[in-house]
């Protein structure tokens, strides 16, 4: 045990987490050159194509260190804020972390909040100053503020290239003498920690886990605490560039188990496995109950895929388990699932990847965030879909979750970001200069204000040099209401919202204004209207198609033109009653993009 380090790398986005991890990989040999790619680690096509990391990724590798041996197993973590749980899981299964900063922007928002996930799980972190072939490094300000941030000594910060290979080699010493070895007896009952899991078609369910006490052979009798089902270990093994079979693991090592598991229902991110005939006493602490920040509903485009929808669910659930989805049914989009997310970005994965792995074609509504209202009884309901809402004379109050928001900018944009937070009803709490031209800005504001566009907002507003970083920090009083969306009088519940009082009429006349020019022409005229409660604030009118049915009356009386126009508008009339308006996906996402 003494020869093994669990470590993982952490950082804020784009600081170059994946490309450092690809040197580490091919400076100890565990990549040959003829499978080197660029993002090794990240084996999705969406990871590759967006050039960011979604799932965090463990890997092995061996490396010879003062005559000595050494087992070095790699977690590469994404840096996004939406997928966070991703890294809190990571850091559960190690004891040091790699804290990356890029040369060229410095310590930005992420950095500090997932260097704060590590301190509190006591982990031994190596600052990494990374990007130094740069020609915008700026190597002696970024190391103040490192110092800064961790308390740590200069020479303490390792100067490091990704794209070249500066720096490796004394990382790889850093990590076998500062970061320390496990701790575990492997004569004590078995206690190993699950941290993710995939879905293998051939094979069912593989989990990863990490030992902390005891050991594990192939073929033992285990048993997963939480649901207390019982299996046969029928192969474990090591995580290197291929899965790895071994006949035995002991404490402080992190691989892998198949033992045959069909249903996703039967594992949990977070149980503990242990043996049947000499269980462990208590399951190892896993982490804590993910809250989703967004809910939205996805429907099946075709009304006889609900039960595939919800098999496609439960199997990237396995693999995302921040993912959490619940039934439910809509007038207009029929069965689908209620489904919460962590973030705008979450949401799109989740549906690009039903689309690529799944081969499922979905609808998704309008997200919203959850609510707590009181009704005049006294009674709290959450409320994450505006449709399970009660009529507006049985409601007491409605509550709105607040989060405490921290920016991190170049000091020439704190005047437009400070006009951004302050339209979206934020509060300024705190300002403070890190640096001569660094500033961090505190903010209180309302997490439905920021779930659009913000970030998008935020970002091109600070050139691309503000980071965003936010946790709930509870909920407060609001003045919402629930602005309904009526197409020839039948509201359509996708599009249904809850918006402050202040913003419902501009959103409501935009929203008319984009169906309007998204919703295609029938033979008859179809009003779009927006409304709060029976007041409609808002309409727009899609002109019927029509035919000139007076082009065949030349000359004569002008009765006679009145009469075929009268008979032209009866049949409208007719067609109005019996017609039915399909709302396209487009009209979807519009609503999302609203500026």
């Amino acid at each position: 045990m003494k020869n093994i380090r669990n470590f993982c790398i952490i950082a804020h986005i784009d600081h170059g987490k994946s490309t450092l991890a690809d040197r580490l990989l091919q400076f100890t040999g565990t990549v040959s050159d003829r499978d080197f790619q660029d993002q090794v680690l990240d084996d999705m096509a969406l990871e590759r194509e967006r050039g960011i990391t979604i799932k965090s990724h463990a890997i092995q590798m061996n490396y010879k260190y003062k005559g000595e041996e050494y087992t070095l197993n790699l977690i590469d973590t994404p840096g996004h804020v939406d997928f966070s749980y991703e890294v809190s899981r990571s850091i559960t299964a190690c004891e040091g972390a790699l804290l990356l900063v890029d040369a060229t922007q410095g310590v930005q928002a992420q950095t500090i909040s997932n260097l704060y996930l590590a301190i509190d799980n006591n982990l031994e972190i190596i600052p990494v100053l990374n990007k130094m072939d740069m020609p915008a490094a700026m190597p002696a300000e970024v190391k103040d503020q490192i110092v800064d941030l961790l308390g740590c000594e200069e020479e303490d910060i390792i100067e490091a290239s990704g794209k070249t290979g500066l720096g490796v080699e004394e990382l790889l010493a850093a990590i076998i003498e500062r970061i320390p070895a496990p701790e575990g007896d492997p004569d004590a009952p078995l206690q190993a920690l699950i941290f993710d899991s995939i879905f293998n078609s051939y094979r069912g369910i593989i989990s990863y886990f990490r030992i902390f006490n005891g050991t594990l052979k192939t073929n033992d009798y285990v048993k997963f605490m939480s649901t207390g089902k019982e299996y046969n270990a029928d192969e474990i093994g090591v995580l290197r560039m291929q899965q790895e079979p071994r006949k035995v693991m002991k404490a402080g090592d992190v691989g892998y188990i198949i033992s045959g598991i069909k249903t996703s229902k039967e594992v949990r991110v977070g149980d503990t496995v242990t043996h049947v005939d000499r269980p462990c006493e208590k399951a190892v602490e896993g982490f804590q109950e993910v809250k989703p920040m967004l809910f939205a509903g996805v429907y099946p485009t075709e009304a006889d895929q609900y039960e595939e929808l919800r098999s496609s669910l439960e199997k990237l659930q396995l693999n995302d388990a921040s993912l959490t989805f619940v039934p439910e049914s809509s007038a207009a989009l029929g069965f689908g699932f209620r489904c919460g997310f962590l973030g705008l970005l979450h949401m799109e994965i989740v549906q690009e990847r039903l689309d690529r792995e799944f081969n499922m074609d979905v609808i998704a509504t309008v997200p919203n965030v959850s609510y707590n209202l009181y009704t005049t009884k006294r009674e709290l309901i959450e409320v994450h879909n505006p449709s399970g809402m009660p009529a507006p004379n049985l409601i007491e109050h409605i509550e709105e979750p607040y989060i405490l928001a921290q920016i991190i900018s170049q000091a020439e944009y704190i005047g437009p970001i400070i006009k951004l937070c302050l339209d979206k009803r934020g509060t300024l709490l705190n300002q403070v200069y890190i640096a001569t031209n660094r500033v961090e800005l505190t903010f209180d504001l309302p997490l439905g204000e920021i779930v659009f566009d913000f970030y998008d907002k935020l970002k091109s507003i600070s050139k691309g040099y503000a980071s965003f970083d936010y946790h709930i920090s509870g909920y407060k009083p609001a003045k919402l209401v629930k602005l309904d969306i009526l197409l020839n009088g039948d509201s359509v519940d996708a599009l249904s919202s809850l918006t402050h009082v202040e913003n419902a009429y501009p959103f409501g006349r935009k929203i008319c204004e984009k169906l309007k020019e998204l919703i295609p022409r029938q033979q008859f005229d179809i009003a779009i209207q927006a409304a709060i409660g029976t007041k409609i604030i808002a309409r727009e009118t899609v002109k019927a198609v029509r035919k000139d049915v007076t082009a065949k009356c030349y000359g004569g009386d002008i009765t006679r033109k009145r009469k075929l126009l009268e008979k032209q508008k009866e049949g409208k009339k007719k067609m109005r009653q019996i017609g039915k308006v399909e709302v396209p996906q487009s009209a979807f996402l519009a609503v999302l993009k609203l500026d």
